[in-house]
């Protein structure tokens, strides 16, 4: 099996918009939290980890004067996120930067991308980090919000408890099995997660220690406006409601 960073899951790019779906349950349902949480007179956008650019460009349809700068370690999510958005349209609105979002929290000043964020996104990344790393890039984040900002991730969980673990595991066993997925054919076309810069193969931590670790970082309103098992989309203001 090909070695590959943690997050982009295939040896081939092509494989990640169908394989990652018939992985996750509710995927697209997911990410269209994520961009209804956004207002949709958004301006300057973050998003942290654009993977092949699937919730750039549903934030781009959504919001009209959004304008994306995205952050991706990943050289070839990046050429195949770039190729799609502007093959969709949007090329003018979106900047994609190869660099790893654990070192811009903790060197935001290497970085030349500025601050005053309407608002921060991102999907199935900031798991990899190490928790302290996690809370840093918290940090980071609402210091580069504007005050009216808000922040979205989409994640998997670490389940509460053993019994969870398996609820949340028969839950998606059965999901497969409805959906009439091979998962051997797919676990054949992933490749092998290495630690990358500061990720690493999934360091998943709790809803509540999340959330925690966003009040602690900053955030005055959080919130989960969704959740499904293990996969959850959490977030919340800086301000006070």
């Amino acid at each position: 099996m090909q070695n590959v960073f943690p997050g982009e899951v295939f040896a081939n790019t092509d494989d990640f918009d169908i394989g990652i779906r018939q992985l996750l349950p509710r995927y697209d349902e997911m990410l269209e939290v994520i961009t209804r949480c956004l207002p949709s007179t958004s301006g300057r956008l973050l998003e942290l980890g654009c993977g092949t650019g699937e919730v750039s460009i549903k934030i781009l349809q959504r919001c009209p004067d959004a304008q994306v700068i995205a952050l991706d370690y990943s050289p070839r999510m990046l050429e195949f996120a770039q190729d799609k958005i502007t093959k969709a349209g949007y090329k003018k609105r979106w900047i994609g930067i190869e660099a790893d979002f654990g070192d811009w929290a903790n060197n935001p000043n290497k970085f030349d991308i500025g601050g005053e964020f309407d608002a921060c996104i991102s999907s199935l990344a900031i798991h990899h980090l190490e928790d302290e790393m996690k809370l840093k890039l918290f940090e980071q984040i609402a210091a580069s919000l504007i005050q009216e900002g808000c922040f979205w991730n989409a994640d998997p969980l670490l389940p509460e408890s053993p019994i969870l673990a398996e609820v949340y595991k028969m839950a998606r066993e059965e999901w497969v099995v409805q959906q009439g997925i091979n998962l051997t054919e797919i676990n054949a076309k992933r490749g092998i997660s290495t630690t990358q810069g500061y990720s690493n193969q999934d360091r998943l931590a709790t809803l509540d220690a999340h959330l925690q670790m966003l009040t602690k970082a900053g955030f005055q309103t959080v919130a989960v406006p969704w959740k499904y098992y293990g996969l959850t989309v959490f977030g919340g203001w800086l301000q006070k409601f």
